[in-house]
């Protein structure tokens, strides 16, 4: 027991490592082999097992999170800001927690038969879940960088997984459009480096206050350059127009996962620009203040009009998690603790929503017959009583309906925008892009369930009991979202404020309130 509390901190990443290794070793039984198969049958006990494990390793990093303590794992025991460094605080355990209770309830959906549709799924599943754990608890600037791209290069493999036009005419754009985004990810980690001697983010929010007024001007540059690669990731308008179609195009499960995807850049966004760049830095204080929360609404904005004209249930799906990460960053652009837990609980409940639809889409689309999932007239469904719960439950928690958690969600957020010199812009787009979605959605219900042809047959394809209860089981995460809204309100408001107690997660990190050895930030008189 003493051990597994020394090296619980590090598990999430070395868990779905190990176990990508292993099914690498077991094989899956060569491409295009049937998914009952002994080989991918025993690929996806273990991978299944391995999430589950992870779930609960999780709930466990969650349950002393909760307590207010900052869990450090220093990796090779080397001193921060030197080494690499994981931190565990309310916020990452969340987010661990998260990733976990989408990544089973997909891994099982998959296991119906797409997993067999390539090579190596699994272990790409592992992979991807490596980046985003990584991504979620690194301490490290660079490190964030390094499980970005881990993450990456499996969405790559992902993408394309079961092949088809499709897939590659948006996956190639999609790895090219990645590949600039790392490049700039670099240029704006050297930038900070130049001029702070650290990559640390306990040690850059220090630090950046302490930067001269002339050289911070360079440091705010590596910053605004991070705002883009993370604005990339979480498809922040102008950056969001390679999502809609790569997202439809990509297979059900993984387009559910990849809605953990947009929440990586979310989540990089609060942590260096609320936190690093925050209230305390100096002359680059809150340097994207008047650029963040505009832009937020704009994504909000533009990701329900585009749900209004999709051609397709999974493009509209693939729009509404555009304008849900906006509603997110409504609420970080607030830059404040109040709002900050607000964007929790909302991105907690977006991103299962999101997954679920995704499922959902797929499966009212294989009883359409040949028509799928394009928004157009043709056979009735197979299953329209439980099929249509589903879509009736997912629309109204999506368009802010009360009790359900969009709806304490998006109030959440209003209250923190209350007051504000931004309250009103606030307001008037989250109350507007409710109606919008629920019109949009209310335009696709009527056209899946209700504008039916008699001449077409209903098919029994998606009736699956695994397909089935995986989509439901998304779906009752999201209700216990509202059952329990009270102590995950509490939760996240104690998130919000630990975010801003930068001293204090300083002293986990360095252990004591400044590093050991400390790195004076290079000047002007440092270079010949």
């Amino acid at each position: 027991m003493t051990w597994l509390q020394t090296h619980l901190a590090v598990l999430p990443v070395l868990l779905p490592l190990f176990t990508a290794v292993a099914l690498l070793a077991i094989g899956d039984g060569g491409s295009g082999a049937s998914h009952g198969s002994a080989a991918l049958g025993r690929s996806r006990l273990v991978s299944v097992a391995s999430v589950a494990v992870g779930l609960a390793i999780a709930l466990l990093l969650a349950a002393g999170a909760a307590e207010g303590d900052l869990r450090v794992y220093r990796v090779g025991e080397w001193p921060a800001p030197f080494g690499i460094v994981l931190v565990i605080d309310r916020l990452s355990a969340l987010m661990l927690v998260l990733v976990q209770l989408v990544a089973l309830p997909v891994l099982v959906y998959a296991g119906g038969g797409w997993d067999a549709h390539g090579r190596h799924f699994h272990a790409l599943f592992q992979f991807q879940l490596m980046g985003l754990a990584g991504a979620f608890i690194t301490g490290d600037l660079f490190n964030l960088f390094v499980f970005f791209e881990v993450l990456l290069i499996a969405s790559y493999a992902l993408m394309v997984h079961g092949h088809g036009r499709l897939r590659f005419r948006y996956g190639v754009p999609y790895v090219v459009l990645n590949l600039a985004a790392s490049a700039l990810f670099l240029i704006g980690v050297a930038l900070i480096y130049a001029f702070t001697g650290t990559l640390n983010l306990a040690d850059l929010a220090l630090r950046i206050g302490q930067v001269p007024a002339p050289d911070a001007a360079v440091v705010q540059a590596g910053g605004m350059l991070l705002l883009v690669v993370f604005g990339f990731k979480a498809a922040l308008v102008p950056l969001h127009l390679w999502l809609p179609g790569t997202y439809a195009a990509a297979s059900a499960p993984v387009a559910a996962l990849f809605a953990l995807m947009t929440k990586v850049g979310v989540y990089a966004i609060v942590r260096v620009h609320g936190v690093v760049f925050g209230d305390n830095a100096g002359a680059s204080a809150q340097m994207v203040e008047s650029w963040l929360l505009p832009l937020a609404l704009a994504t909000c904005v533009l990701g329900a009009l585009g749900a209004l004209a999709a051609p397709t249930i999974a493009r509209l799906v693939a729009w509404l998690n555009v304008a849900s990460v906006g509603t997110i960053l409504a609420a970080v652009g607030l830059l404040s603790p109040q709002g900050w837990s607000a964007a929790m609980y909302y991105m907690a409940h977006s991103t299962l929503i999101v997954a679920a639809l995704f499922l959902l889409a797929e499966l009212v689309g294989a009883q359409r017959g040949q028509a799928g999932g394009r928004l157009e007239p043709a056979g009735p469904v197979a299953q329209p009583a439980l099929l249509g719960t589903m879509m009736l439950l997912a629309a109204a928690s999506v368009a802010g309906l009360p009790p359900l958690p969009g709806f304490l969600g998006k109030l959440m957020i209003l209250n923190a925008a209350f007051g504000s010199a931004a309250g009103p812009w606030v307001w008037s787009v989250v109350l507007s892009i409710g109606f919008l979605t629920l019109i949009g959605l209310a335009r696709a219900g009527s056209i899946l369930f209700w504008s039916v042809r008699a001449e077409d047959t209903a098919t029994k394809a998606g009736a699956s009991p695994r397909l089935i209860g995986a989509t439901l089981s998304l779906l009752g995460a999201v209700v216990v979202l509202a059952v329990f809204a009270g102590p995950l309100k509490r939760y996240t408001d104690a998130a919000g404020l630990q975010l801003v107690d930068r001293e204090a997660y300083a002293r986990a990190v360095f252990g004591s309130g400044a590093p050991a050895s400390p790195v004076r930030p290079f000047g002007r008189g440092d270079r010949p």
